[in-house]
């Protein structure tokens, strides 16, 4: 397949058929760099060379009610994480100062459960506040699913991004959880977008599922019209239903990127949780395809430190993309 006259189309607003996406997923892996070749002709079309850094902080820890096979955090799991209410609005303001530090554009502010109970929400509102006031930062918050009227107040305190993700496609979605639907995720999203807030939606890949439920799942996104799509890869946590899982290799995480690349072209694609595990020692060149990366630790896992990714950035002649003039300082 000719990858590269393929992504010059998709520049001239081309949407790739079903045939197509399952040839890019099925590349031969000899063929690896003039894919990822051709995803990056898409990439600096729309980025050029700068890359997007997103930091997690993990708020409130475990005792989650819903039934996630894949989340150390689920109601189901034997996992011995730490487990923590939400922490105080102190404590969010901090790990803001260490997100500028680390020259993260955006500090992600999640929180496990089905959803923030109103003293919660205020929490994570008053926060917000403060460190727009303090820091030149995107917030985005992942809060689980949202009442009536919390995605209004999440907009008013300054949160620009509301992170949802769909984690799988529909037609494997009860494989993974059941304790709330496919449909509650996507009514969520919707919800975000209605109050103004830039929807942020993204997958787990690695689940088990097929090639094809992978590409319902760029495709659902697509839909969506999500701003930003982070691309997890399965890493499996002991005591999870998940565990043991371990089905992917580093060339098949990069032909999944860029298949993500080549369907929703002009959008944030960030390599997420699982990178370090699954992508091993190709890590820089998902940077090909993706044009964002989470730097530090995720929700229970511990991510690769932040200078190793800053240099493998300069490695790369990248450049970071700073959200506002008034950076680096």
């Amino acid at each position: 397949m000719d990858f590269k006259a393929l992504a010059d189309e998709v520049i001239k607003g081309y949407e790739i058929a079903n045939e197509e996406a399952m040839q890019i997923l099925e590349c031969p892996d000899e063929e690896i760099l003039e894919l990822l070749n051709s995803a990056y002709i898409i990439r600096k079309h729309y980025y050029g060379n700068e890359v997007k850094l997103n930091m997690i902080i993990n708020t409130k820890s475990g005792a989650c009610q819903e039934n996630c096979g894949y989340c150390a955090q689920s109601r189901d799991s034997t996992n011995p994480i730490e487990k923590y209410r939400m922490m105080q609005k102190d404590e969010i303001v901090e790990g803001a100062k260490r997100a500028y530090q680390l020259q993260s554009g955006t500090y992600c502010i999640v929180a496990s459960g089905r959803g923030p109970t109103t003293r919660e929400l205020h929490q994570v509102t008053s926060a917000v506040k403060e460190i727009k006031e303090k820091y030149d930062l995107k917030i985005c918050a992942c809060l689980g699913i949202l009442k009536p009227g919390q995605a209004e107040q999440l907009m008013e305190a300054g949160v620009d991004r509301y992170n949802h993700n769909i984690n799988t496609s529909e037609n494997h979605h009860d494989a993974i959880t059941t304790s709330h639907s496919y449909q509650d995720r996507v009514g969520t999203v919707g919800k975000v977008k209605e109050a103004g807030i830039s929807p942020c939606s993204g997958v787990i890949v690695g689940m088990k599922e097929t090639k094809q439920d992978v590409i319902q799942m760029a495709l659902a996104l697509k839909e969506l019209d999500a701003d930003s799509i982070p691309v997890n890869f399965l890493h499996a946590m002991e005591g999870t239903l998940l565990e043991g899982t371990d089905e992917l290799t580093p060339v098949y995480c990069l032909k999944v990127l860029s298949l993500f690349r080549f369907i929703n072209p002009t959008k944030e694609i960030r390599i997420s949780g699982g990178r370090e595990v699954n992508l091993r020692s190709l890590q820089p060149l998902g940077l090909y395809a993706a044009n964002s990366v989470f730097i530090g630790d995720y929700l229970t896992t511990t991510g690769q430190e932040g200078t190793k990714d800053h240099q493998m950035l300069k490695d790369l002649g990248f450049e970071i993309d700073y959200v506002g003039s008034g950076r680096p300082v």
